[in-house]
């Protein structure tokens, strides 16, 4: 019997040679992320559990990035806890604000998560380190402080959704509008604690910016992780990271592995999507809500904060100006990528056009700071979540889009369809 590429990651950290969904197991960790807003309780655990030392100070890696620059005492004590922490246990790699970024994308911008390792973090989408082929999931606090005690933890092997992409995307379509339709497939539980393994010629075309965005979002469909199988994009993607190929472990599922569900999705005449508020699965085209107007546009989040989501949004606002009843906001992934942004002009692009760019942080995402919404406002994100209160005021609403649709919308004002101004 084969088996899944999630099942090879679990078995080659295992005593076990071989595992099969349901299998209960003790699994070793390669890395442990813990973050601004979770690292103050994770720490009490820790020391509750008698722990005095992290199991590597090398495979803990802490990031700041939900409320900060902090926005309040109560964030600045938050970052001050974890910053104490890293310095006791003298973790290697402690991300201060100003070097630090989204930490799902700062994580593999920094070579630090590779494919056929076991990652846990203190959130909920880690699994998006599965767009280079790790086992990537978040965890609760208990969990996440046992980890870093013992650089291992239990796992129920999940089964395995295999989704296959056939055709090829139309123009300015992109990584999100595929993840909407799985979403759309399946809703917010129809891969609870299962993996979502996406394949095809459609995946093994995208960049890694859209398969960052895919393996992401699957944590809106209640899956366990989400993963691609490692290829040729995977190995330039990490050695531009400095990663060399002998630190890789390329794991393929085998041709006669077990799926529970096989889906197969043509893409050749799929429209622009969008999800409405307020369950990222509420997904319909763009055109059947082009007549929303909106107040504020979001374009970032480590859903879509890459390098690529930028360009895609600079290309549509080259030469255009933001609507004068729209406010847009973009905030890149990490200081790297604006780096990229301001190297290649995107970022006087998007300033031209009445963008407001911030420092890397959750922020809006989150409804933590940096475009909280006030009460009836709407607004269209290319982030994760649409829940009411997500991003501010419980009277507030969200859509979800790809950065095209954002451009294009914070332009004309209305939801939009970028095709209607290329």
């Amino acid at each position: 019997m084969g088996l899944t590429i999630t099942e090879k990651i679990l078995a080659s950290h295992s005593e076990e040679r071989v595992v099969k969904p349901g299998d209960l197991i003790f699994a070793r960790i390669d890395l442990v992320l813990s973050l601004d807003i979770g690292t103050s309780p994770v720490i009490e655990i820790f020391r509750k559990m008698g722990a005095s030392k992290v199991f590597d100070p090398e495979k803990v890696v802490l990031v700041n990035d939900h409320f900060v620059p902090a926005k309040d005492i109560a964030s600045a004590e938050l970052s001050r806890a974890m910053r104490l922490f890293s310095r006791e246990q003298k973790i290697t790699h402690f991300f201060e604000v100003g070097r630090s970024g989204l930490c799902h994308l700062l994580l593999m911008e920094q070579g630090l998560v590779l494919p056929g390792q076991v990652l846990v973090g203190g959130d909920s989408h880690t699994c998006t380190s599965g767009a280079v082929g790790a086992f990537a999931v978040g965890v609760g606090n208990s969990d996440l402080a046992a980890s870093m005690a013992l650089g291992e933890n239990w796992f129920r092997v999940p089964e395995t959704i295999r989704i296959v992409f056939r055709g090829k995307l139309p123009e300015y379509l992109c990584g999100k509008d595929l993840i909407l339709l799985v979403l759309k497939e399946l809703g917010i539980e129809g891969a609870r604690y299962k993996t979502l393994e996406f394949a095809g010629e459609v995946i093994e075309a995208l960049p890694m910016s859209d398969r960052i965005t895919m393996c992401n979002m699957a944590a809106e469909t209640g899956a366990k992780n989400a993963i691609i199988e490692p290829d040729q994009v995977t190995c330039d993607y990490l050695k531009e990271q400095g990663v060399h190929s002998d630190q890789m472990d390329i794991l393929r599922s085998d041709r006669d592995a077990i799926y529970s569900a096989v889906l197969e999705i043509c893409v050749n005449d799929i429209q622009p999507l969008i999800a409405a508020p307020a369950l990222p699965s509420n997904v319909r085209t763009v055109g059947e809500v082009s007549d929303i107007h909106v107040d504020q546009v979001f374009i970032g989040s480590c859903t879509n904060g890459s390098i690529e989501d930028f360009r895609r949004a600079a290309r549509i606002l080259k030469g255009r100006k933001v609507h004068e009843a729209v406010r847009l906001i973009v905030i890149p992934g990490t200081p790297k990528i604006l780096s990229r942004m301001m190297a290649e002009g995107i970022a006087q692009i998007l300033i031209d056009a009445g963008a407001a760019i911030g420092a890397s942080t959750c922020g809006p995402c989150s409804g933590g700071h940096m475009g909280v919404l006030a009460a009836d406002e709407v607004a269209l994100a290319t982030t994760n979540r649409n829940f009411v209160g997500r991003m501010g005021h419980t009277r507030s609403q969200v859509y979800l889009a790809s950065p095209a649709v954002a451009a294009a919308t914070a332009v004309l004002g209305r939801i939009a369809d970028p095709r209607e101004i290329a």
